[in-house]
């Protein structure tokens, strides 16, 4: 198979490739030979293997792998730190940005469905409810204990 010439990098004509599919089914495999071949970077897009200490655990590309291609995303945060889809969707679209910019076609891969619909339709904006309410509900769950405040909950909204 020949390189792929890169794609331009205005904005209409961009392309990333997006591999989705169940764990070990060859999705990363698949994702490193294509970027070998036709000039990518590959984008993590599954939410554990974004978890710097769970390298095994995850199946996360080895020191190897990611030699012969760009990999972004990869074990990038602490596993004391949580990660959100909208953080990832953030860092997603500025590594296609780098990819992009840089020539490279961006190939997504992973087996995270909320990623990839994120990535692909968006997210909802969601108002930071504040410390003051996060404070409140912990309380209302030490006071009532989890099956009283789900009753609780279901009376006010069945």
């Amino acid at each position: 198979m020949q390189p792929a010439t890169p794609p331009p990098s205005a904005p209409s004509e961009r392309v990333a490739i997006l591999l989705a599919g169940p764990t070990c089914s060859g999705k990363s495999a698949l994702a490193l030979d294509l970027a070998t071949r036709i000039g990518g970077t590959v984008i993590n897009t599954d939410s554990m293997q974004v978890y710097r200490e769970l390298s095994v655990l995850t199946a996360r590309p080895d020191a190897a792998e990611l030699a012969q291609a760009p990999h972004r995303l990869y074990g990038v945060l602490p596993a004391r730190e949580t990660g959100s889809v909208a953080w990832w969707r953030a860092q997603a679209l500025h590594a296609m940005d780098e990819a992009w910019t840089t020539g490279r076609v961006p190939i997504l891969c992973g087996g995270t469905g909320l990623y990839f619909r994120a990535l692909t339709d968006g997210l909802a904006e969601v108002p930071d409810p504040g410390a003051d309410a996060r404070a409140e509900a912990r309380s209302l769950v030490e006071a009532l204990g989890p099956a009283a405040l789900l009753e609780r909950l279901a009376a006010v909204d069945p």
